[in-house]
């Protein structure tokens, strides 16, 4: 299971709910029929938008406040196995060993928002811009290109 944010309110009184996520691939993710997981509880998306920074949903045979308000403030989880998506997920990163050419400059600890930009953070605490111009190739490495004074030379 992959976190994809968290249900953090009600909306309105037909059951709607309000998500807070920063998923990359909400679009994939937030389409009728597609499935998320809450709790124990499995709902299928019935409707989906969004509404200033939230993203709004209904759900399959729910359709009163009532039945939602037991999600108030849980975690909402997608089950990775039943979707494709371009590239690897930050969740599929984490733990992968980050090389600079030949060398090994540690394991990936974090990914970590920054505003609009991610930052990879390693074990050692160095933190490397998630862009192309640093980020060159990830497999089951992550190759990086450096820049002088990014890392610490000691």
């Amino acid at each position: 299971m992959i976190l994809l944010g968290k249900l953090v309110n009600t909306h309105g009184i037909k059951g709607e709910v309000r998500i807070i996520s920063d998923f990359k691939y909400k679009n994939t993710v937030f389409q009728k029929g597609n499935h998320l997981y809450i709790g124990d509880d499995i709902l299928t998306i019935n409707t989906y938008r969004t509404h200033k920074n939230y993203d709004m949903v209904t759900f399959d045979n729910i359709n009163d406040i009532n039945d939602v308000l037991k999600y108030k403030g849980k975690n909402v989880y997608i089950d990775r196995n039943e979707f494709t998506f371009e590239g690897p997920l930050n969740e599929d990163l984490i733990g992968l060993p980050v090389y600079e050419d030949d060398k090994l400059l540690g394991n990936l600890k974090e990914i970590r928002k920054n505003g609009n930009q991610e930052l990879l953070v390693l074990e050692d605490g160095t933190m490397i811009p998630k862009v192309p111009e640093f980020i060159k190739a990830v497999n089951d490495q992550i190759h990086v290109k450096l820049i002088k004074g990014l890392k610490d030379e000691n």
